[in-house]
């Protein structure tokens, strides 16, 4: 990367966020400065399908991104194989800014879930900011004759093998939060894997499946109306949406914790420049009085930050989760 502007070399080394900085990007034979960043539309790609929370989230922050690039962001759902489509499409693609990716739990539980992948995160991406956290809720059909998790596992143990939970899809975090939990309590339970979330909470209203944790957003209108039972969060801390309820560590397992959570990422090799750029516009988004209200209102708690805090969560996460998936019996096949 080369400084335009050779008087001031000092500025391809730090951004300046007045005047913005003035590295530039060499690809497809023209020169791009971040001054000018961006000079066309922008492509955010979505892992997930339409409607789902990711695209809720994303559809937020490209209306907001539009109006303060004076670009319009277009959303790219690229849905299926818990992410795969769409971080590969990421890892491939131009890295001069106008292509970035929301990006999700399921970017530290692939590497060990699906063999021989196709991109790398640590060579092939470059993390801008991680913008929420979302612990899940665990709820149970109302048929089920438990009414906490303590009651869950006993009751789990005396029927073993009967007890089924379901999730989003293999390595979702509704499978792998349930995996930890049945390691450290030696639950057996069985899992049933859903294209969607809805589709399991239709199953559980109906009596057809015994429980399932996810995301708070899709679980407490359930829980709210007495359709499913709420049994305990899965973060560190109570949520604010659900008050009531215990995290499953004070509720009878200590130590337990899984926090889904959301950000934001560039192909690798982007100028530093424009992720700082992208960097300090998606922190003005997640600070919005608005957004922030949104997101709590709904169970899911506002993070920001910097790339390095973001790159540093992730390893974080890889590494804790690899271990729960190293332990697991099932893994999806070559």
């Amino acid at each position: 990367m080369q400084c335009v502007n050779k008087p001031m070399p000092l500025l391809c080394r730090m951004w300046i966020p007045a005047a913005g900085a003035c590295c530039a990007y060499a690809g497809a034979g023209m020169v791009v400065t971040a001054a000018e960043y961006p000079e066309r539309p922008i492509r955010l790609i979505v892992a997930s399908a339409p409607g789902g929370q990711p695209d809720i989230n994303s559809r937020m922050f490209a209306q907001e991104l539009s109006k303060q690039f004076k670009q319009q962001v277009i959303v790219d759902n690229r849905a299926g194989a818990t992410g795969l489509i769409g971080y590969e499409m990421l890892a491939k693609a131009s890295p001069d800014g106008h292509t970035m990716s929301y990006v999700a739990f399921s970017l530290a539980t692939n590497p060990a879930l699906i063999p021989k992948l196709q991109y790398d995160v640590a060579r092939d991406m470059q993390l801008i900011v991680l913008t929420h956290i979302s612990p899940n809720i665990l709820g149970v059909a109302p048929s089920l004759p438990v009414k906490s998790v303590t009651e869950l596992i006993s009751y789990a143990k005396q029927n073993p093998g009967k007890l089924m939970f379901g999730s989003g899809g293999t390595g979702a975090s509704s499978h792998i939060g349930m995996e930890l939990f049945m390691q450290m309590t030696g639950a057996p339970l069985v899992h049933i894997p859903y294209k969607g979330v809805q589709q399991a909470i239709t199953e559980m209203i109906g009596g057809r499946l015994h429980l399932l944790s996810d995301n708070a957003s899709p679980m407490m209108p359930h829980i709210t109306s007495g359709r499913l039972r709420g049994l305990g969060t899965t973060g560190t801390r109570r949520v604010p949406i659900a008050p009531d309820l215990p995290t499953i560590a004070e509720a009878g397992v200590p130590g337990y914790e899984i926090t889904p959570w959301g950000g934001y990422a560039v192909p690798a090799g982007t100028p530093k420049s424009i992720v700082m750029r992208l960097n300090a516009e998606l922190n003005k988004i997640v600070a919005m009085p608005y957004v922030r209200e949104r997101w709590i209102a709904v169970g899911i708690e506002p993070i920001g930050g910097t790339p390095e805090h973001f790159t540093a969560h992730v390893k974080k996460e890889t590494a804790k989760w690899s271990e729960v998936i190293k332990r697991m019996q099932a893994k999806p096949a070559d």
